[in-house]
């Protein structure tokens, strides 16, 4: 009895948690599609962008169908900021994938994450409050979130699917120009638009 009502304690938790910008972000380990432990500790030092995703989601698809989310992926991880693409959609759900089929979605969409991450139970999702796929985070070196929200400007107003989208506001390279810059992220925290997370 008392196990259930702390694992219930824990749920509502992680129902209600969430990230705040300029705080250290929560530290997580997941196994990515090649079977392997992956902590977010491991990559202290170098910035990190979470990417929220969900390859069933039109709105993810207009993104990979464009590449535009690979040319951002290999942009940045070309200049050595890590990219976490996280599944948190729970079996048997749109959007759930098991490793082989993350590795093959991976390599057949020619996508650059540093690493594709499981979230099945979707603990982190929670943790972070992802809401939709795409919902992006940008951590800096010392783990603060420093940006949070939508890739875009183009929002769930339909534009996303007649727009050239190397021609919209792109929040995340925006955020990381501004970061490596010196000069601090403008537009910190955005609405993220898509699909809402299949837990």
């Amino acid at each position: 009895m008392r196990i259930k009502i702390l694992s219930l304690l824990l749920l509502s938790f992680l129902a209600s948690a969430s990230v705040k910008n300029g705080e250290i972000a929560p530290s997580f380990s997941l196994l990515n599609q090649d079977n392997e432990s992956v902590s977010l500790d491991e990559f202290k030092g170098k910035k990190i962008i979470l990417e929220w995703t969900n390859h069933d989601c039109p709105f993810v698809k207009r993104h990979y169908d464009t590449e535009n989310m690979q040319t951002i992926q290999k942009d940045m991880t070309d200049n050595e900021i890590v990219w976490l693409s996280i599944i948190s959609s729970a079996k048997g759900k749109q959007g759930y994938v098991t490793k082989e089929q993350a590795k093959e979605l991976t390599s057949e969409r020619n996508a650059h994450p540093t690493h594709v991450l499981l979230d099945t139970n979707g603990d982190v999702g929670r943790m972070f409050s992802a809401k939709t796929t795409p919902h992006m985070f940008l951590l800096d070196e010392v783990g603060k979130v420093r940006y949070q929200g939508a890739i875009d400007n183009l929002g769930n107003t339909g534009a996303l699917f007649s727009t050239d989208l190397s021609k919209a506001k792109n929040y995340v390279r925006n955020a990381v120009s501004q970061l490596v810059s010196g000069e601090g992220v403008r537009d910190k925290k955005t609405r993220p638009y898509g699909c809402s997370i299949k837990y």
